[in-house]
């Protein structure tokens, strides 16, 4: 009896280190987040209708399997200060939405504040951070989207906080991601992963535009690919820049997004942000409506190529090598030896490009494939040719 019992302890000692050892988020999360379309008015059917179509598009064949259900869920809390949903927006609650989701392969993924209220003023999560664990585990959640507003400025407080979080999640029975979101201020690409996050945000919030002139706060997509760019040191398999919301296909809708007179992106510039937010490894959340999705958004966002670069295991992120007033050029090593290679032209008008492979530290001939027109380019040394307005030319290389 003395022999079995030292046996178990050992066992689930072993087994319980063993689960905490377990890297979450060894790939970069992919999905889609309510903010842009649904606002500060989620409600079920809309998730589950959006669910259905995440299957039925491809989207979720593509890797896209959380759905993020952003600010603006929560009803208050009960008499035993249990967070609750509204049981207008959520009338079977969000146990049965994670239920519905999971029956489909999906993930849910909800949110809370480091604060009394969220951003939206609804209920957050300050001082219930352990029963609130406990609950969205018993809820079945699989990430967690803890924001910033309404808590202090200095960074020993946001740390502190959301190690709190990090610390409940892990106590709380269910492997549960933790986005960390306080906007980059307090720059969490330092700090985040030690006290428990596995992703965090990097800039304010992405608008529909390609890049902000006014300083009020429109971010724009060049501006997170030049920020995010600066960070490749502190990004790796269970620890990601993440860039914010995909806008391709919002095409200047209003809500959210179109805030700070962003008006939409031509097709090239959602193109380039997706090209660029897998060759730095971002999180991937669509933000348009996938009831409606157009072939253009979908061939964008559902192009198996470039996913791989952004879901390769070995979560390199790409350094930029070459960076000036016409163009930007990013390089990344993958998992089986090729490289990828994105070209970025940042002029407001086409420009023909001149690359040689050697400016890049790679010499010799490489089998070269284009990504987005899906052929291959035969053996190079080099790449030239026309880039248009804010076009990303995205390559995988072979060497020979």
């Amino acid at each position: 009896m003395k022999f079995l019992r030292t046996y178990l302890i050992l066992f689930l000692s072993a087994h319980l280190a063993s689960a905490q050892d377990t890297i979450l988020a060894q790939r970069p999360p992919m999905g889609w987040m309510s903010w842009n379309l649904l606002s500060d008015h989620p409600k079920e059917k809309d998730i589950m209708d959006m669910a259905d179509a995440m299957v039925k598009s491809g989207m979720v064949e593509a890797g896209y399997d959380y759905i993020f259900l952003d600010d603006c869920w929560q009803g208050g809390r009960d008499s035993k200060n249990n967070i609750i949903a509204d049981a207008k927006k959520f009338p079977s609650g969000i146990k049965a939405l994670a239920d519905y989701l999971h029956d489909k392969k999906m993930k849910l993924g909800i949110y809370s504040d480091a604060a009394q209220l969220t951003c939206g003023h609804y209920t957050g999560s300050l001082n219930f951070e352990d029963q609130d664990a406990r609950t969205f585990a018993s809820w079945g959640i699989d990430y967690l989207k803890y924001d910033y507003c309404n808590a202090p400025a200095d960074v020993d407080s946001a740390r502190a906080r959301y190690k709190k979080m990090a610390d409940a999640l892990r106590k709380s029975g269910r492997s549960i991601l933790l986005g960390v979101c306080e906007w980059g201020p307090r720059e969490p690409w330092k700090w985040a992963a030690e006290v428990g996050g596995q992703s965090w945000r990097t800039t304010f919030d992405i608008r529909d535009k390609w890049i902000d002139v006014e300083g009020k706060g429109g971010i724009g997509i060049y501006n997170v690919i030049d920020k995010n760019a600066e960070l490749s040191n502190f990004s790796g398999p269970g620890k990601w820049n993440d860039g914010d919301m995909l806008v391709a296909g919002l095409h200047g809708k209003e809500g959210p997004s179109s805030a700070y007179n962003a008006t939409g992106c031509t097709k090239e510039e959602y193109q380039s942000q997706m090209s660029l937010y897998c060759m730095l490894n971002s999180p991937l959340y669509a933000s348009c409506d996938i009831r409606e999705m157009d072939n253009e958004t979908k061939t964008i966002l559902t192009n198996q190529e470039v996913i791989a670069l952004n879901q390769d295991p070995l979560g390199k992120q790409a350094q930029r090598r070459i960076k000036t007033d016409k163009l930007d050029v990013f390089i990344r090593p993958l998992e089986n030896g090729d490289v990828a290679i994105a070209i970025l032209n940042k002029m407001p008008s086409p420009q023909t490009v001149n690359l040689g492979f050697g400016a890049l530290g790679m010499e010799g001939k490489y089998e070269t494939r284009d990504l987005w027109a899906h052929r291959n380019l035969g053996k190079r040394s080099g790449w030239s040719g026309k880039i248009l307005c804010h076009e990303t030319k995205l390559m995988r290389l072979k060497r020979i």
